[in-house]
């Protein structure tokens, strides 16, 4: 579900060798997600009502590398499906993941949807800016922190 959330979100800004490369990135997921849930990340999932994935959302204790951004934890991953939005899943899956205590987390800084979904719900931007690597080469992060209160 997240890599199909991933195609339909950025299939504009990767080129189609990106999705071409879907075995490998399910391995990372798989990897990635193995190391998070040992360090004590929660994962959820919601489906349709056929049973089908259509959202996923990932948090556990903040990942940044110095701590700077003064909050413990952090909503890893939020995705939902194009179908799926506008519904109020992914204030559902937002809720599940972190309720409303601080956090941070990392978005494309192309990505204006995402972006005004989490200042919505009372992040903002840090000043904070990473150039990606590997597949996601040649885009760049931005950290939101939403703080106590």
């Amino acid at each position: 579900m997240k890599l199909a959330a991933w195609r339909e979100t950025y299939a504009e800004q990767r080129p189609a060798s990106f999705f071409a490369a879907e075995a490998a990135q399910r391995e990372q997921q798989v990897d990635w997600w193995s190391r998070g849930l040992a360090a004590g990340a929660e994962l959820w999932i919601a489906e349709d009502p056929s049973g089908l994935i259509i959202g996923c959302a990932g948090a556990g204790p903040a990942q940044d590398d110095d701590g700077d951004a003064g909050v413990p934890y952090e909503l890893q991953m939020l995705y939902a499906l194009k179908r799926a939005h506008g519904t109020g899943l992914g204030q559902q899956l937002l809720e599940a993941a972190i309720g409303g205590q601080p956090a941070l987390l990392w978005v494309l800084e192309d990505n204006p949807r995402a972006q005004a979904f989490y200042r919505k719900h009372g992040f903002a931007a840090d000043g904070r800016r990473e150039a990606l690597t590997g597949l996601w080469d040649g885009l760049h992060e931005i950290r939101m922190v939403r703080n106590a209160g």
